[in-house]
């Protein structure tokens, strides 16, 4: 199989499942760990690539096939996605092998009676690429938008009446960057020590850029592979983005304190906590299945976290050994994702006005489930990975309003060019306007 093949079995398989892009493409690269550096890029680009512009890459093809996107053959589909995206953003792989490697692919795969539909469109596609015309600015600013950017209309729409067309464009082009790689730096690790793995990681070709919010965060560029940068099998560092970090630097830890997070997998925030504790107190970082749990395990043995202790617990399900037990509780509830669509390029697809109602009665299941696991005096961090005001800004006043919680101001914590933005306790992270992947946190206290 050449790399192209496998490409089109990761978007045929991606079809058909309920699984994340994210997670077939990395199993696909594990397969495949056999290919040279160059052959994986390839196959990462393409495949996230064509996930992530299908809206744009129908709309071109709409325009020069009779068959509509749609009606198409599953395994033709795929092929004229992936090829109509090299087209438009591989510019130095020639058309002219882009066209004949999709006939290739079609014949191989027993479609020789579309060899010649899927050479003829490719090849229209590509004398007229210059001359696509998305909808018109002035009169439909909205469809310019989606097709522009490959969203569909109804969440366009939906954040630009909660953030106005400019920042909502912001975020959109934001979702179709390739960001660096966030880690978070141990914090026991001495000056040497950061400057001696930075220069190790440099070395080999990464780019490293300091964080301008946190002192331990950097961001990485040119990484072909987390697992075999100096420093990963000794738990230097973990990959964590920044929205993450700041949850736990704005819960104000304290030395000996109790930290339980209710929705823990893969571990980043219960383990940031650990090292907050540095050796005291403890952590007890749960989650739904033992598959879930035994990542955090990993990522627990790996950072040498002793203070943290693992086990499966449904948040959903109330543990009465936990009750009146929290110094902090954390809790970064399911949610739309909406904010990490950069990283996940299929949830944009995925979500829908229904299910955006449905996350928030499972967002106030488990927050009211949890809730007596904090102490009197106590902190609830509630965090989502979304931009989505319903699972946010509505679910904060919630809290508030439900239970006896005051929200706590997180301006001392937060590093100065966020705190101006912090407003009654919360703080909304947006693609494109912030650093980070788009998060919300808010902070209370149990009076």
């Amino acid at each position: 199989m050449n790399t192209r093949e496998i490409v089109l079995d990761i978007l045929l398989e991606l079809a058909g499942q309920t699984e994340y892009s994210n997670v077939l493409i990395g199993a696909a690269l594990d397969k495949y760990d056999y290919l040279d550096s160059r052959e994986k890029a390839f196959i990462k680009r393409v495949s996230e690539g064509t996930i992530e512009r299908r809206l744009f890459l129908d709309y071109v093809l709409d325009q020069y096939s009779k068959t509509p996107v749609m009606k198409m053959k599953p395994l033709i589909r795929e092929l004229l996605r992936m090829s109509v995206y090299q087209l438009f953003f591989m510019e130095h792989i020639p058309a002219a092998a882009v066209c004949n490697e999709a006939v290739k692919l079609a014949k191989k795969r027993r479609f020789q009676n579309l060899q010649g539909y899927v050479n003829g469109v490719l090849r229209n596609i590509a004398r007229g690429r210059e001359h696509i015309a998305l909808p018109d600015r002035q009169t439909n600013p909205a469809a310019f938008l989606s097709v522009r950017y490959s969203m569909p209309l109804w969440l366009v729409t939906h954040f630009t009446e909660n953030y106005g067309e400019e920042t909502c464009e912001k975020i959109l082009s934001a979702y179709l960057e390739r960001g660096a790689v966030s880690v978070r730096l141990d914090e026991r690790l001495s000056k040497k020590e950061r400057e001696e793995l930075i220069a190790a990681w440099e070395k080999e070709g990464v780019k490293v850029r300091k964080h301008p919010y946190l002192p331990y965060a950097l961001g990485l560029e040119g990484v072909s592979g987390v697992r075999m940068l100096a420093g990963y099998r000794e738990g230097k560092f973990a990959v964590q983005d920044v929205s993450s970090m700041l949850v736990v630097e704005a819960a104000g830890i304290r030395p000996r304190d109790t930290v339980i997070d209710v929705c823990a997998a893969p571990g980043g925030k219960a383990l940031h906590a650990a090292a907050k504790l540095n050796g005291t107190g403890k952590v007890i970082a749960c989650d739904v299945s033992g598959c879930k749990t035994d990542k955090i395990e990993e990522n627990r043995a790996r950072l040498g976290m002793e203070n943290v202790s693992v086990r499966v617990q449904d948040a959903r399900e109330r543990d009465d050994s936990l009750v009146g037990k929290a110094d902090v509780l954390l809790a970064d509830v399911p949610c739309s994702g909406l904010g990490v669509n950069g990283h996940k390029q299929d949830i944009k697809y995925r979500v829908t006005k229904a299910s955006l109602e449905e996350i928030q009665v499972l967002q106030k299941e488990i927050i009211t489930n949890v809730i007596d696991y904090i102490r009197p005096g106590g902190i609830l961090m509630y965090s989502t990975c979304t931009i989505n005001p319903g699972e946010n800004e509505e679910m904060a006043a919630w809290i508030r309003e439900t239970f006896a919680l005051e929200p706590v101001s997180m301006k001392e914590l937060l590093p100065d060019v966020l705190a101006g933005e912090e407003k009654q306790g919360m703080l909304q992270l947006l693609p494109g306007v912030h650093e980070t992947d788009g998060f919300f946190l808010a902070k209370f206290r149990k009076k």
